[in-house]
């Protein structure tokens, strides 16, 4: 028997940071989007117990330092399985880029796992396995547009956004998240996004509303320490963008686009002049 799933990348509309908590994490209010850009896993039964991660694509660790191989380990503990299961898994999302590749990945394999062994998880029992092993892993376990709230583990589901294209480019760079949360003034930040007024935007259908209050307070930390992500922006919004922003704590940046050519022309661009390892010509979806 085998069971496949795709990871759906993401990236924030919104990202706004309230405060840090005495237990240190950061509390944060968010919309998270999926976008077209997935990963692929396969998962197969095997007698023996254990688990095996092939991974293709990618020059990631397959053992306990993976997310993926920890959602399996999870489960396989959880419900006492004696079995093993081998995932294989194609790697399409950039690494360490503020989309949630491993976060995906990992709620994933805790849907692909339920299927196969038949274990009868609803997906809110799912959100809270995932959410042992991280913080976005209960938003990826669902996918689509969602208010996110707390450490990023309370959510509410909103409107889908109005069709458009996006371009969304990742530096061939990596940004550490512990760094950029670790150098945020979140008691004085310069400005907060206007969250309920998108939450509003969207529900009425409005591309305009969305893009004008985009913004991510982790780019006072992340854009000062690599240009590079203001200078796609920059680009983007100067090639026809509605409006561009970096996604989680970066480096990706996306820009949305009404016009798929000028999309992408704008991506076309990028890779003409090497200002991003990858780029995507690609969409919002509800995963």
């Amino acid at each position: 028997m085998m069971r496949k799933e795709k990871a759906y990348a993401k990236v924030n509309l919104a990202l706004d940071v309230l405060r840090k908590r005495p237990d240190g994490y950061h509390e944060v209010r968010m919309i998270m989007q999926t976008v077209d850009i997935c990963d692929e896993l396969t998962f197969e039964k095997t007698k023996e117990p254990g688990i095996t991660l092939w991974i293709e694509g990618a020059d990631l660790p397959a053992d306990t330092d993976n997310l993926a191989y920890r959602a399996a380990a999870l489960v396989l503990e959880e419900k006492k399985i004696r079995e093993g299961v081998r995932i294989t898994l194609k790697k399409r999302i950039p690494i360490a880029a503020g989309m949630a590749g491993g976060s995906a990945d990992a709620a994933a394999v805790l849907r692909g796992m339920n299927e196969l062994f038949a274990l009868g998880y609803s997906t809110k029992e799912l959100q809270m396995l995932g959410v042992r092993l991280g913080a976005d892993i209960p938003y990826c376990v669902q996918g689509g547009t969602m208010l996110s709230e707390g450490i990023g583990e309370i959510l509410t589901p909103l409107s889908t956004p109005p069709a458009c294209h996006l371009v969304v480019a990742k530096p061939d760079i990596n940004v550490s998240t512990a760094f950029v949360y670790g150098h945020l003034q979140a008691d004085s930040l310069p400005f907060h996004p206007d969250i309920d007024g998108m939450v509003h935007a969207l529900a009425a259908g409005s591309l305009k509303g969305i893009t004008d209050r985009m913004g991510n307070v982790l780019e006072t930390v992340t854009v000062q320490e690599y240009p590079i992500v203001g200078q796609l922006k920059k680009l983007m919004c100067g090639m026809g963008a509605e409006n561009a922003l970096m996604s989680g704590s970066g480096p990706t940046v996306f820009g949305v686009y009404t016009d798929q050519g000028k999309a992408r022309e704008t991506a076309a661009v990028i890779e003409e002049k090497k200002l991003a390892g990858a780029v995507f010509v690609t969409s919002f979806c509800r995963a």
